[in-house]
C-alpha cells in the first residue's frame, strides 16, 4: 500500500481529533419534560354523587382574602351554612394557588404553581375539609383554573418553548396589561399534557367537582376539548365545567356553562334609562345561540365587577334596585350566580389583590330577601327549565316562566320612581298567588310599582 505524505497524515488526524471532541463536548440535552406530567394521584374520598343537572344550577362564587378576617379556605368552611341557606349547590373558590412575585400585583390569577395550595389559603387537607363539609351539605366545590398565562416565577419557566415568545423572549398575553403573567404556547405538546395532568390532579387528590375556566376565550379551542375529555374519562365522576367568556365553540368543548355577558351589560343599561322591554330580546339572542342541555351563567356582580365597576349597590342604585336586577337576572334563565358580598349589599368595591374583609353583619332583611328569592326559584321546575313569555315596557320589566300547569310571573319596576304597569288580559286570567299564599287581585287591569318593586307570583 502506498504510504500517504507526512503533510496529509497529519491533516486526517488533525479532522479526527477535532470531531471527536465536537461530539464529546456538545451541550447534554434539556432535561425530560415529564417532571410536570405525572401519574393521576389516588383518589381522596368519594366522588360526589350529587352533582346537580346543569339547569338546576345554583353557584356562588367565593373571594378567598374578603370571605373571613383570615382569608382562608377555614373561613369559607365556617360559613358553609349561610352559603347554602341561599339555595347554593355549586361554590366557585377563586385561585388557591401559590402567587407569583417577579413583576407582581399579588393577583391569584398569577399561578406560581399548579400543583400547590397557597399558604395564605391554608393546605391540601384544609382544601379537603372544605370539600368533604360541602358535599355533606349537598354542594358541589369548583375551583378557579388559569389557563392561559402563569406567573414569571412558576417552575415552567425551565421550558422557554412551552411559552409564547417573540424575538426569543417570552411574553406577556398580548392585547392586554397583564405584565404579571407570562403567555402560555398551546403550540407545544408537553405544556398541554403537563396542564391536564394538573387539572386532574385536584379533581383526585382534593376530590374537587370540576372548574371555573378563567380567560377561557383566549384558550383554543382544541386544548379544551383535549382537556375536558380526558377528564371526562376519569371514573364514576361527573364534573362542573364553567367557561370565562362568550365563545360558541365552548360548548362544543364540552363546557357546560359560559357567561352571559350581553344580558349583563343591557341590565345596566336598563337601569341608566334604556328601555327594559329590552331585555327579553338580548336574553333571546343568547339563549338561540346556546346548544340545548347546555347554559349561560346569568349574574348581577362577579369578582371582576365589583372589584373593577363597581359593586350592586352602586351599579343598580341601592338595596332596593340590587334585589330587583338580581329578581330579572335569577328568573328570566340560565344558571345564577351570587358573588358573595352582594347579599349583605356591601358599597365599596371588594378587591381581590389585598384582604378587605366582608361585614357579615349588614342588611340582614337583604339577606332574608335573597334566601326567600332563592327559595322559590329552588322549589318551582318553571324557574329552572320553563319557557319564557314577555309582558315587558319601557318601566317594567314583566315577564311569565312556564312549565306544564305551573308557572311564575316576575313584575319588576326598574325605574327609582312609581312606574304603572297594565297587567295584560292573559295574566289577569290565571289565578295568581304570592308566595305565602295570598291570592293577586289587582283592582282594575292596571298596578302600581313603587320604586325599584318586584313581584314574584306563582300559579
Amino acid at each position: 500500500m502506498k504510504k500517504l505524505p507526512a503533510t496529509v497524515l497529519f491533516i486526517l488526524m488533525a479532522f479526527l481529533v477535532t470531531t471527536c471532541s465536537d461530539k464529546e463536548e456538545k451541550p447534554a440535552p434539556s432535561p425530560p419534560a415529564n417532571e410536570f406530567i405525572l401519574p393521576d394521584p389516588p383518589q381522596y374520598g368519594v366522588p360526589f354523587g350529587a352533582v346537580p343537572a346543569t339547569s338546576d344550577i345554583v353557584m356562588y362564587e367565593v373571594n378567598l382574602r374578603a370571605f373571613s378576617t383570615a382569608g382562608n379556605l377555614s373561613g369559607v368552611t365556617q360559613k358553609l351554612d349561610h352559603i347554602r341557606s341561599l339555595g347554593v349547590n355549586v361554590i366557585w373558590l377563586m385561585p388557591i394557588h401559590p402567587i407569583g412575585t417577579v413583576n407582581s400585583v399579588n393577583s391569584p390569577y398569577s399561578v406560581k404553581n399548579y400543583r400547590e395550595v397557597n399558604p395564605e389559603y391554608g393546605t391540601l387537607d384544609d382544601l379537603r375539609r372544605l370539600t368533604d363539609q360541602a358535599h355533606q351539605r349537598g354542594m358541589a366545590v369548583i375551583l378557579d383554573w388559569v389557563a392561559n398565562h402563569t406567573a414569571w416565577d412558576n417552575p415552567w419557566m425551565k421550558y422557554p418553548s412551552w411559552y409564547t415568545r417573540v424575538n426569543g423572549e417570552v411574553i406577556h398575553p398580548e392585547g392586554t396589561n397583564w405584565q404579571d403573567v407570562a403567555d402560555l404556547n398551546f403550540d407545544n405538546k408537553d405544556m398541554r399534557k403537563a396542564m391536564i395532568s394538573a387539572m386532574k390532579y385536584w379533581l383526585l387528590a382534593a376530590n374537587a367537582d370540576g372548574f371555573r375556566c378563567d380567560a377561557a376565550d383566549m384558550v383554543p379551542y382544541d386544548f379544551w376539548k383535549q382537556a375536558i375529555d380526558s377528564i371526562n374519562a376519569l371514573a364514576g365522576r361527573k364534573i362542573i365545567l364553567l367557561a370565562e367568556g362568550g365563545r360558541s365553540d365552548h360548548f362544543n368543548a364540552g363546557f357546560q356553562l359560559n357567561y352571559g355577558w350581553d344580558f349583563y351589560g343591557k341590565l345596566k343599561s336598563v337601569w341608566s334609562g334604556q328601555a327594559a322591554d329590552g331585555l327579553y330580546a338580548t336574553h333571546r339572542q343568547e339563549q338561540l345561540s346556546t346548544p340545548t342541555g347546555k347554559t349561560r351563567l346569568r349574574f348581577t356582580t362577579n369578582h371582576d365587577e365589583s372589584a373593577w365597576d363597581a359593586t350592586p349597590m352602586t351599579l343598580f342604585n341601592g338595596k332596593q334596585g340590587a334585589l330587583a336586577a338580581s329578581a330579572i337576572a335569577v328568573f328570566m334563565g340560565g344558571v345564577p350566580l351570587i358573588y358573595g358580598s352582594q347579599e349583605v349589599g356591601r358599597i365599596p368595591a371588594l378587591p381581590f389583590f389585598s384582604n378587605a374583609p366582608i361585614d357579615w353583619t349588614a342588611n340582614p332583611d337583604m339577606v332574608k330577601a335573597y334566601q326567600e328569592m332563592m327559595a322559590i326559584y329552588n322549589e318551582a321546575p318553571a324557574a329552572r327549565q320553563g319557557t319564557t313569555s314577555d309582558f315587558s315596557t319601557a318601566d317594567v320589566c314583566a315577564f311569565e316562566r312556564s312549565s306544564e300547569d305551573a308557572g311564575l310571573l316576575i313584575i319588576v319596576n326598574v325605574r327609582n320612581r312609581e312606574s304603572i304597569f297594565e297587567v295584560p288580559g292573559t295574566v289577569l286570567a290565571a289565578a295568581w298567588k304570592f308566595p305565602d299564599g295570598t291570592p293577586f287581585k289587582p283592582s282594575g287591569t292596571s298596578i302600581g310599582l313603587e320604586p325599584y318593586q318586584y313581584l314574584i307570583l306563582n300559579r
